[in-house]
């Protein structure tokens, strides 16, 4: 076997083995950035969840204050100046 021969041997075995220890990276790369997404949107739905709740409570809030705010005003108010 020439020299040649086994020069283009050597490459083509450093070539394939690089190829395929590449493509098996990649593929783990992906495969992990595919789960890191799956956490992301299990994140972002339990953000929006709270965000949720806490609308519906600050909507609550601010019912009661309103409630309280006509009482108070309405108790304040005297009763001959309502109609006016």
């Amino acid at each position: 076997m020439s020299t040649a021969s086994k020069v283009v041997l050597g490459l083509s075995v450093v070539l394939t083995v690089g190829t395929v220890a590449g493509v098996h990276f990649k593929q783990n790369w992906e495969r992990q950035r595919l789960r890191e997404g799956v956490l992301r949107d299990l994140e972002r739905v339990e953000r929006k969840r709270e965000n949720q709740r806490a609308l519906e409570e600050q909507i609550r809030l601010t019912k009661d204050f309103v409630a309280r705010r006509e009482q108070q005003d309405a108790a304040e108010t005297p009763s001959g100046a309502q109609g006016s």
